[in-house]
C-alpha cells in the first residue's frame, strides 16, 4: 500500500517515529480485540476488557504452575506445621510462607491477566497513515502479520498474534508474554517462587533431621513412608523452581537493568533509543519513587475491575468484559 506523501513497508523493523509511549488507538479494530494502551486496559466498544491468551499450552503450564504451589503448601502445612508441637514454630513459619505464596499467586496473575503492551491490530490503513501526517517520503513499517504499524521495540508474537513493545519472551508458565507493562509481575513472580522453593527446602531439612531424631514418632498424621515421598518429591519440586526461578529473575533484572530485552540480546539489535541504566530502568518498569510498593503485585488492583472481570465474556483470543 503507498500513497503520495508516504511509504509503508511490510518488515520486521521499527520507526522511531512511532515511540514506546504513544497510545496507537486510531484506525479500525476487530470487535472483540484487545487495545494496548500505554496508560490503561483498552476498550471494546465501550467497555472494559481483560487480556487472556487462550493458548492450550499456556493454560496448562498456568495451571500446572498453580498445582505445584498449592501442592507446596499442602505438604508445608498439612505434613511439616500443623503436627508440631512448637506453636510459635507453626505460626510464624506458617504466616511467612503462606503469605509469599499468595503473593506469588497474585503475581502470577497479573502478569498473565494484564496486557503486555500490544500494538492495535490492523491500524496499518491508509487513512490512519494519512492521519500521522508524516513527511513526504517518510516510511514507517507495518507488520505484515498483524497488520498494525510497528512502533519502535515491538516485536511480533507468533502465540499471542500481535505485536508487543518492548517485547521480551513469551512464557507459557504464565500463558502470556512478557512486554513492557506485565515485566514488573513478571519479575515479582519470578522472586516469589524463588523464596519459597528455597523456604520449603529449609523447612524440609529442618522436618527430616527432627523426625529422624525420634524416629518419626509425633510427625504427622500421615504414615513415615508417606510423609517421606510427599517431602521428596517437595524438595524436588523445590530444588528445580529455584534454579529455574532465580536464573529468570536474574536475567530480568539484567536486562531492566541494560535497558535490553532478551529478544534485542539475542538479535544483537543495536539501540536507537536512549537507554535507561540500572536505577533509571528499575524505576521505569516498577515505577518512581522506590519503596516497598515494588515488590506489591496488588498495586494498583482496583476491586471494580476484579468485578468485572468474573462477569466477562470471550471474543476472539482474548476475554472482553
Amino acid at each position: 500500500m503507498q500513497s503520495s506523501g508516504h511509504r509503508l513497508r511490510d518488515m520486521d523493523q521499527h520507526h522511531p517515529l512511532l515511540s514506546d509511549d504513544g497510545d496507537l488507538e486510531a484506525g479500525p479494530l476487530t470487535p472483540g480485540v484487545m487495545v494496548g494502551g500505554s496508560h490503561h486496559v483498552g476498550h471494546v466498544a465501550g467497555n472494559r476488557t481483560v487480556w487472556f491468551i487462550q493458548d492450550s499450552c499456556g493454560m496448562v503450564c498456568a495451571g500446572v504452575t498453580w498445582f505445584l504451589v498449592l501442592y507446596a503448601e499442602f505438604v508445608v502445612n498439612f505434613v511439616m506445621l500443623l503436627p508440631s508441637n512448637d506453636f510459635w514454630y507453626s505460626l510464624l513459619n506458617g504466616a511467612a510462607f503462606n503469605s509469599l505464596a499468595v503473593l506469588a499467586l497474585a503475581a502470577h496473575l497479573r502478569a498473565m491477566l494484564t496486557d503486555p503492551g500490544a500494538v492495535p491490530k490492523g491500524n496499518a490503513t491508509k487513512e490512519y497513515m494519512e492521519s500521522l501526517q508524516l513527511k513526504p517520503g517518510e516510511v514507517i513499517y507495518k507488520c505484515p502479520k498483524c497488520c498494525s504499524i510497528k512502533p519502535e521495540r515491538a516485536h511480533h508474537c507468533s502465540i499471542c498474534k500481535r505485536c508487543i513493545r518492548k517485547m521480551d519472551h513469551h512464557c507459557p508458565w504464565v500463558n502470556n508474554c512478557v512486554g513492557e507493562k506485565n515485566q514488573r509481575y513478571f519479575v515479582l513472580f519470578t522472586m516469589y517462587i524463588a523464596l519459597i522453593s528455597a523456604y520449603a527446602l529449609g523447612l524440609s531439612g529442618m522436618h527430616f533431621f527432627t523426625c529422624i531424631k525420634v524416629q518419626w514418632n509425633q510427625c504427622g498424621g500421615f504414615s513415615p513412608g508417606v510423609s517421606v515421598l510427599l517431602l521428596i518429591f517437595l524438595c524436588l519440586e523445590a530444588a528445580l523452581f529455584l534454579t529455574f526461578t532465580s536464573v529468570m529473575f536474574g536475567t530480568q533484572i539484567h536486562s531492566i537493568c541494560n535497558d535490553e530485552t532478551e529478544i534485542e540480546r539475542l538479535k544483537n539489535e543495536k539501540p536507537t533509543w536512549e537507554r535507561r541504566m540500572r536505577w533509571e530502568g528499575m524505576k521505569s518498569v516498577f515505577g518512581s519513587p522506590a519503596s516497598l510498593l515494588w515488590c506489591n503485585p496488588f498495586t494498583g488492583l482496583r476491586l471494580r475491575r476484579l468485578l468485572l472481570m468474573t462477569r466477562g465474556r470471550r471474543t476472539g483470543s482474548e476475554f472482553a468484559i
